[in-house]
């Protein structure tokens, strides 16, 4: 049973409290059935915060929900929800879910085989050989629905009718000892979702909570499961980790977990570099205080931070071997974002960002002539120019680069010019690069081929090659749809 705590315990502020999300749970209790407010929400009015997300908790099924509201929809494979919408505000309802899991102390059973898509599709729970839920869509009663959440901070009902929290699982007393506990055992709950092992490092950097030590133990053991998570989902994680807020503290904690590995393997080696480890602690320290100030955040500059080391090491590779500096370029981009694939599926527009932001870099140091009228036009110029100062500011650029782009976007026509002059004088004389055989050939071959390559160095727009690619990312794009319905408890 649980233990009630009334408004003067409890101390919710009714006026943090969503409008629609009251709106949910007075139509499903007028229709007979018992509705909630539930998760991150409740915890964070416990806290004093207003929340960002209200999710709603019922006995009511899918289909009896969507039947309730005129703009309803059901959603989602692995876990069904009904999306309640309310102008461009969701409520999320999901039915109380049972307990079907085999229990921590059964004996280890044989490993179910591997399901097709329709056997798939026709299961309400399914798991796979690891461990990890497929399919959970059994619905049970209130009690069993708290004990599937993760953590007991985030296994509290609120009822806006009575005012009253419904608590499970000492929720409140951790909630008072700023403690994150997982409900259950750790290593079963970490198998059946390996995605809690982010989870539990991003709510502990963001509420300033300590990780309760049985919480914890299994995370280093467990760390490969990571492996297992589709990489749209993962994606999908990590971006609600980078704009948490509390970024650098998240990809701290990832590193001393062990983590990283699985999600951004090369975090290691950049944090290894001098410049590499101030540039990307500048970048995650200004979009926590751009986060915490209200302030739009672009998810591409950030990855654009992130992987810059490695896409940087490898167009020095592909110079020092004798490729002119753009196809060169475009071939290193190529490289780290496929590579980056098979870990995170960064969406296209994101991964399109970056490539842009990455492309501007090369030409925002040249510094003269017509071209750097022209880069003040770009779309992508502000975002190009954020990234080169985070360069000067780490100490991998002259710190006089970025003031001269800072003078020449506040100065008049007269300053421009003289900028652009001071800018010839400065460079150094241009060096002529000896060609290898390969570059050679290039320029002496395929007349389609040198065209490209002439168009690129004009500053064309560069774009994917080829169809396969193409699918690659629409792909991961429809994968990113079906998995960000996963998780409920923010």
């Amino acid at each position: 049973m649980p233990v009630i705590l009334s408004s003067d315990i409890h101390g919710i502020d009714p006026s943090l409290i969503s409008k629609n999300a009251v709106r949910v749970t007075d139509a499903l209790q007028e229709a007979g059935h018992r509705a909630f407010i539930v998760g991150g929400a409740v915890r964070d009015l416990l806290l004093g915060v207003a929340p960002k997300d209200f999710d709603v908790a019922t006995d009511a099924t899918p289909d009896q929900v969507q039947k309730l509201f005129r703009r309803a929809r059901i959603i989602g494979r692995r876990f069904q929800i009904v999306h309640v919408q309310f102008g461009q505000d969701i409520i999320e309802t999901s039915t109380f879910r049972a307990l079907v899991d085999v229990p921590a102390d059964a004996p280890p059973a044989e490993p179910p085989r591997r399901l097709k898509r329709g056997e798939l599709d026709a299961r309400t729970h399914a798991v796979d050989a690891s461990g990890r839920v497929l399919r959970d869509n059994v619905w049970g009663e209130q009690h069993e629905d708290a004990t599937r959440r993760d953590f007991t901070i985030n296994a509290m009902y609120y009822d806006p009718a009575t005012q009253t929290v419904l608590d499970y699982h000492d929720g409140m007393a951790d909630i008072r000892a700023r403690l994150l506990r997982m409900i259950g055992d750790p290593a079963t709950r970490y198998r059946e979702d390996p995605v809690r092992m982010l989870r539990v490092v991003r709510f502990a950097a963001k509420l300033g909570f300590e990780i309760e030590d049985a919480t914890r133990a299994p995370i280093k053991e467990l760390a490969d499961l990571m492996n297992n998570v589709p990489a749209a989902r993962l994606f999908d994680e990590m971006l609600k980790l980078l704009l948490s807020g509390h970024a650098l503290a998240c990809l701290t904690r990832l590193r001393a977990e062990g983590l990283h590995h699985g999600v951004l393997p090369l975090l290691d080696v950049v944090l290894e570099q001098p410049h590499g480890e101030k540039f990307v602690t500048l970048a995650l320290t200004n979009t926590d205080e751009r986060v915490r100030a209200g302030k739009p955040v672009s998810p591409g500059f950030l990855f654009a931070t992130l992987l810059w080391h490695d896409m940087q090491t490898r167009w020095q590779q592909f110079t020092n071997a004798g490729e002119y500096p753009v196809p060169a370029l475009h071939r290193a981009m190529d490289d780290v974002l496929d590579m980056q694939t098979e870990k995170l599926a960064i969406h296209k527009r994101f991964s399109s960002d970056m490539r842009e932001i990455w492309g501007l870099q090369h030409r925002l140091e040249k510094r003269s002539g017509r071209s750097a009228l022209k880069l003040l036009e770009h779309q992508r110029f502000r975002a190009g120019y954020d990234f080169l100062l985070l360069r000067c500011e780490s100490g991998e650029l002259d710190l006089e680069i970025g003031q001269w782009w800072t003078d020449f976007i506040d100065g008049d026509a007269a300053a421009r010019e003289a900028l652009l002059s001071q800018g010839g004088k400065d460079r150094a004389p241009k060096k002529r690069r000896r060609r290898s055989s390969n570059a050679k050939s290039r320029r002496t071959g395929d007349p389609a081929d040198s065209g490209a390559a002439a168009a690129e160095r004009e500053g064309g727009e560069h774009r994917d090659d080829g169809d396969a690619r193409e699918a690659r990312n629409e792909a991961r794009n429809e994968a990113g749809n079906q998995a960000r319905n996963d998780s409920h408890d923010d």
